[in-house]
């Protein structure tokens, strides 16, 4: 198994003051410039400003915006008119805590059945859990609103639902599902929904290739996780990469590949919250190892891979918003193998919640806050 290619811990520890300078430990090369900020690379654009923690975006074929509050709206951004209204009929959703309406996606064929898919917690007789809808969007309303997928079991807090949505390259639906935080340990168990990653398609059947078909939670792709906040396709491989939070420390980005063990809890490079170990393993056999990982946590959020030409320098490298350090991060690929980092907006202060390349070669951020914004990005002039 591969061991992580980048530990920005010791990035941090041992060069945040060295600039300019590569330093080769064993088996593990990592520059200053890993941590470096460009705020002075690009230009930033306030679209809308007034959003309720807004969570996840998606653009639709004639260039305009989709985007959650987690409150439980959803609205569209055009670029003549600005923010609409909410859009109508939306189902109820139980925000609490880390709930509420979080990812959306458009059908591949959307010019065709104007069909778009959300995630959301929903409340229940037993608890709340991730639940995945489908509907027509038409003058901005949803009709025919059908709920496709419910991870099982229900259970009574709001924490780690994970919740982002992704499509293939054979137009089946990935959904991320997190442990729950007390459920931590039922992320080794392929019964059930807790901290996996599932594959579906866009009616909510189960693909008949799925890994654990003939156990009681067949729509499962992947398991292992913890809380996966990161979803994307990589445009050239067609590969869907996932990225997840850790606990304290350990937040990683993943290659997925079905019916892989992404180790938690049983292997992870993070503690616990008050500073107890979960566990003294940091690989296992059998167990997937990630492609990054960073100690100390920045709280990972959206990402997405830049496949434009607007900005020259960036094509092929992944975008990731952080959370906790209030920064849009760009990691240098060269192909799978990462590079140097690179660090945009912290200094606004504004926990980014997602990121999107958008068909105009732009970079659109979301900042997640009772008056969160939209954010475009464009090359400094």
């Amino acid at each position: 198994m591969r061991k992580p290619l980048i530990n920005t811990k010791l990035t941090m520890k041992k060069l945040l003051n060295v600039k300019g300078l590569a330093v080769l430990l064993p088996g593990l090369l990592v520059s200053a410039a890993t941590v470096a900020a460009d705020a002075k690379d690009i230009e930033v654009n306030e679209l809308a400003t007034e959003l309720a923690h807004p969570w996840g975006m998606a653009f639709l074929p004639d260039g305009n915006l989709l985007i959650t509050e987690r409150t439980g709206s959803l609205r569209q951004y055009s670029f003549e008119d600005g923010l609409s209204e909410p859009v109508a009929n939306v189902p109820a959703v139980e925000a609490v805590n880390q709930g509420g309406m979080l990812d959306v996606q458009v059908d591949p064929d959307f010019a065709q059945n104007q069909t778009i898919y959300f995630c959301y917690s929903r409340k229940g007789e037993n608890g709340s859990s991730s639940s995945v809808a489908k509907a027509t969007l038409k003058n901005n309303a949803l009709k025919n609103v059908s709920t496709i997928f419910v991870a099982e079991p229900l259970v009574d807090n709001g924490f780690h639902f994970g919740c982002r949505l992704a499509f293939d390259k054979d137009n089946n639906l990935f959904v991320t599902l997190g442990d729950r935080y007390k459920y931590m340990d039922e992320a080794q168990n392929t019964d059930n929904h807790f901290g996996k990653i599932v594959r579906i398609r866009p009616d909510g059947s189960v693909p008949e290739d799925n890994p654990f078909i003939d156990g009681d939670a067949p729509e499962i792709y992947s398991y292992g996780h913890r809380n996966v906040q990161g979803l994307t396709m990589h445009p050239e491989t067609k590969e869907v990469w996932a990225m997840e939070h850790g606990p304290k420390g350990g937040d990683e980005v993943n290659k997925l590949r079905k019916g892989a063990n992404y180790g938690w809890p049983v292997i992870t490079y993070g503690i616990d919250y008050d500073g107890s170990t979960i566990s003294e393993k940091t690989k296992q056999e059998g167990m997937e190892q990630p492609v990054i990982y960073w100690d100390p946590s920045i709280a990972p959020s959206g990402m997405a891979f830049y496949d434009k030409s607007v900005f020259a320098d960036w094509k092929g490298d992944l975008l990731v918003g952080a959370l906790k350090f209030t920064h849009l991060r760009r990691i240098e690929m060269d192909g799978d193998k990462p590079g140097e980092q690179h660090e945009y907006l912290r200094d606004r202060g504004e926990r980014i919640r997602d990121v999107e390349v958008g068909p105009d070669g732009l970079i659109y951020v979301l900042t997640d806050a009772p008056k969160g914004k939209l954010l475009q990005l464009s090359p400094a002039n």
